[in-house]
Order: structure tokens, then C-alpha cells, then sequence
């Protein structure tokens, strides 16, 4: 997650055919009464029942939003909705490009249910993520106040800087680099948007799983490259080449995976599905609370459904791939050579389609 160039958290979304929603859990906790319906409607009016674009996006605002944090100065309120609440401020940051997507969504349906802009992006992040396949449950506080004042520009790091800015820009947000590298797996369904403005690479996925929260981007972006995708106009700031047909790679994630303070959390994240998916989840608890005293939340985790297993249990190396690719920057461990491996040639990857929001023009904005 990390800019519209980084985390390019994107636009383009994931049109897979997922199913049904299951039955969700009932609240317990009287205060989170009124939040089951909250839920309800998110999955089946914002989400419309599937893990697909909607979802990425709102993983990705969730870290926009959310990074605009300092422990030393006033760099914003955290995860407050602010990106929302001042989008004709926060929208016009470049980092921010396609954002405006997803809030066109979610300002009225906050408006229409009653509830603040930081609560409809962490609340509705947590209930999209329990649709898809292979992710964890997140953590779902609700009660943020709205927010009093923009962040400022530069607060989201974006995948043209240099590892130390954004080590350092995460860090004085209170992320240490490997938690850094946790809150990432979240590019296990992003896609571009923004970082190459040509169409056809709209919704180029960064892994061949673009379907699926798992492991996959950790093991593709340490295979060795080859060519900037077909049909776009690569090099561009910030993009890095791939190693399969279609998909994209973002440069920050390319050193990310090689320099000596991330690699061995990279590779951790590339073989254990189930360490992933864990480590994810204490990072979004931790972004999700910036700026906020916890004792004046309300926990609703209980509302929040158990995602469906990962389809893969383990990565493995696509077809036209094999571990001889792998560049090994881990010290502390070698890379497996237990994998599987897909039989037969690379065949491109396709790009991601966008969801729609049928239900959204009936939304009531805030008078």
C-alpha cells in the first residue's frame, strides 16, 4: 500500500467471480447493534457481495488516510476520515491520484447510514477484506470523531523514493520497516493505477493471483525480470520491469525485497501464508488507531465474518517461471527449492476490471 504510484491500492479492481457472502456473525455487544446493519449494507451495497475492486480500494484509503500521522509534528489526524472530510485538499495530492474513486462511494453512503468518515473507511476496510479469500480477520473499532483538519501533501510515501525517505516517513508514523513490508501484503490484490497513464495497462495486477490475499506478489517481485508490461509505456516513474506477461511491478516493491532491512521479512512473507496474513492484520490494527484514543472506541470485531482459506496454501512459481529466477537477498535463509511449479509456458496475465456501484447514486449526502 503505499501511493497511487506505491500502494497503487488502485482503481481497477478485481471482477473475479467470488461466492456468495456467508451468513455473518450477530452482535453480542449492545453497542454494536446498530453496526451489524452498518455491515450488512456495506457488503451488499458497497461491495455487492464479492472481494473485488471496492475492497482493494478501500484497503488502499485506509493507508492514505490513516499515514497522515507524525509522533513528532502535526502531520495529520491519523485515521480520521480526513481524506473524505477535505478532499478538495487531500484529493489534489499526487500520491492520492484515484482515490477519488472510492470516496465517491463512501462520503454519501457515510452521509446515508449516519456514521463518520473515518468509521466508513476502517469499519468498511475490515468487513470487505472478510470476503476474500486467504485474508484475516481484521480488528473493527468504531466511535472516531470526524476529522478537524487536513493532512498535509507527502505524508503517503510514493515508489520513486528512496528506501531510506520512506523508511523514515513510516517511522516517524511509528512503523518500523519490517511492519512496513506487513501492511504491503495488501498489494496481493492491487493493481496499477496512475503509474503507467497508458489505458490498456489500467488494472495491470502486481501478482498472477490478483483474485486472492496471499503470497503470490512476495515470490513474483523476487523472481529476476525481464520486460515492462505489453501496451504500456514503461519505464515510468516509480515502475520497475516484471517477469511474466501483463503484470506490473512497482520499483519500491522490487528494492524492498532486496535491501538488507526488509528482505528477510519479504521472504518470511513469500513462504508462510498464514504468518502473512497474521502480520497484516496487527499492522491495519495499528494504522487503523492513529490519532485515536482507543478507550473512547467501541471494539466490533465480533461483526466481522471469518474470511474464506487462501485457494493456495503455499506460492508457487507461475508457469515460464522457476526458482532459478529467485535473487536471493535474505542473509539469514535461503530460499526453498520445494515449490511447485506450474507447468508449461507464460501466458499473459489480463488486467483487472472495475466494479461498479449501482446502489451509490440513491445515497443521501450530509445536508
Amino acid at each position: 500500500m503505499i501511493a497511487a504510484p506505491l500502494v497503487a491500492l488502485a482503481l481497477a479492481g478485481i471482477a473475479a467471480a467470488v461466492p456468495a457472502a456467508p451468513p455473518q456473525p450477530t452482535a453480542t455487544n449492545p453497542q454494536c447493534s446498530f453496526w451489524q446493519g452498518v455491515r450488512d449494507r456495506f457488503i451488499n451495497e458497497i461491495f455487492l457481495g464479492v472481494c473485488a475492486q471496492d475492497v482493494h480500494s478501500m484497503v488502499r484509503i485506509s493507508f492514505h488516510d490513516a499515514i497522515g500521522f507524525s509522533l513528532h509534528s502535526d502531520k495529520g489526524g491519523g485515521a480520521d476520515g480526513s481524506m473524505i472530510k477535505f478532499q478538495d485538499v487531500e484529493l489534489k495530492f499526487p500520491a492520492n491520484e484515484g482515490v477519488d474513486f472510492i470516496v465517491s462511494f463512501l462520503q454519501p453512503f457515510a452521509d446515508d447510514v449516519g456514521i463518520s468518515y473515518g468509521d466508513a473507511i476502517m469499519f468498511g476496510t475490515a468487513v470487505g477484506m472478510s470476503l476474500c479469500p486467504g485474508a484475516p480477520r481484521l480488528p473493527a473499532f468504531v466511535g472516531r470523531p470526524d476529522a478537524t483538519r487536513p493532512a498535509p501533501d507527502k505524508t503517503v510515501p510514493e515508489p520513486q523514493d528512496e528506501l531510506s525517505t520512506i523508511f523514515a516517513r513510516m517511522a516517524d508514523a511509528g512503523f518500523s520497516p519490517t511492519e512496513l513490508v506487513h501492511l504491503l501484503a495488501s498489494h496481493s490484490m492491487a493493481s496499477q493505477a496512475g503509474v503507467d497513464p497508458s489505458p490498456p495497462l489500467l488494472g495491470a495486477p502486481f501478482d498472477s493471483t490478483p483474485f486472492d490475499f496471499d503470497s503470490q506478489v512476495f515470490l513474483e517481485v523476487m523472481l529476476r525480470a525481464n520486460s515492462f508490461p505489453a501496451g504500456g509505456s514503461g519505464a515510468n516513474l516509480g515502475e520497475d520491469m516484471s517477469p511474466l506477461p501483463g503484470e506490473f511491478r512497482l520499483l519500491s516493491d522490487r528494492l524492498f525485497a532486496r535491501d538488507s532491512r526488509t528482505s528477510c521479512a519479504w521472504q518470511e512473507n513469500a513462504l508462510n501464508q498464514t504468518a502473512m496474513a497474521s502480520n497484516f492484520a496487527a499492522a491495519f490494527k495499528k494504522l487503523s488507531l492513529l490519532g485515536q484514543d482507543v478507550t473512547k472506541l467501541t471494539d466490533c470485531s465480533e461483526l466481522i465474518g471469518t474470511p474464506p482459506p487462501a485457494k493456495n496454501a503455499q506460492a508457487f512459481f507461475p508457469a515460464g517461471t522457476s526458482h532459478d529466477l529467485i535473487e536471493q537477498a535474505c542473509a539469514t535463509q535461503l530460499f526453498p527449492t520445494t515449490l511447485s511449479t506450474v507447468a508449461g509456458r507464460a501466458t499473459p496475465i489480463p488486467v483487472v476490471q472495475l466494479q461498479d456501484c449501482p446502489t451509490c447514486p440513491t445515497f443521501k449526502r450530509r445536508a
